[in-house]
């Protein structure tokens, strides 16, 4: 696979039809690989460089998926004294129906099963982010995404997402190929990667889209934390 360049392949989870029990035992193995490889820490602590002293905050997730992100949202908010409503929105029915499952989740959230940039809100969200979201995205597509997110959220937005690198893609494909269940994940993981970012794909998407002013922080394992709060 070359890392040069960005690829486009299409990803299996891309596909329309999946099986529920597929997409089911994809958004509990995603949840497994947040929680060990520092995923949800890396969202945490996007929340917590825009949340500042705030006690309350409404913060929307576009992409996602099965809800683990904003469950380890919630459970830190909650013991941080800091009340959090939530906004999920998703384009997959069956990803919304596994995410509004979650007893976490239940009385804080607003479901919202569509296409992110036809969300209508009844309160703009103070924080937009995503989390292995944009990957699956054209720089063009991107762009706009970003002015979307930035347009609809009142403080800022922050993006968890892949960096593209040869050591991060053979290393997801041989952890998946010994621990993964799901087939979804053996094919999706790896080619998520070559599917990722550079710090400078970041920084010049960014300036495209008139957000230069946002931050493009390097995480372990393998990702980039992307900042952008308003003036």
């Amino acid at each position: 696979m070359n890392m040069a360049v960005r690829s486009y392949k299409k990803e299996l989870l891309d596909e329309e039809d999946i099986p529920f029990p597929a997409i089911q035992r994809n958004m509990q193995e995603l949840n497994f690989i947040n929680t060990w490889l520092g995923g949800h820490s890396i969202t945490i602590a996007g929340l917590k460089q825009l949340l500042g002293n705030r006690k309350e905050v409404l913060v929307c997730e576009i992409g996602c998926g099965g809800g683990d992100n904003m469950v380890a949202l919630y459970t830190w908010c909650k013991s941080n004294n800091i009340k959090a409503i939530f906004y999920g929105i998703d384009i997959k029915p069956a990803c919304i129906h596994f995410a509004s499952g979650r007893s976490e989740l239940q009385t804080n959230t607003t479901w919202l099963q569509c296409d992110y940039r036809t969300a209508k809100f009844d309160r703009k969200p103070d924080i937009i982010f995503s989390s292995l979201f944009c990957h699956h995205f054209t720089n063009e597509q991107l762009i706009k995404q970003l002015q979307w997110m930035a347009q609809h959220a009142t403080i800022g937005f922050f993006i968890n997402d892949l960096q593209r690198h040869a050591l991060a893609y053979h290393l997801i494909k041989q952890l998946t190929s010994v621990f993964s269940s799901s087939y979804l994940v053996k094919h999706d993981a790896p080619l998520s990667v070559a599917r990722g970012f550079k710090k400078h794909e970041w920084c010049n998407l960014l300036q495209k889209g008139g957000l230069s002013n946002a931050t493009v922080v390097w995480k372990w394992a393998f990702r980039y934390l992307v900042i952008y709060k308003h003036g």
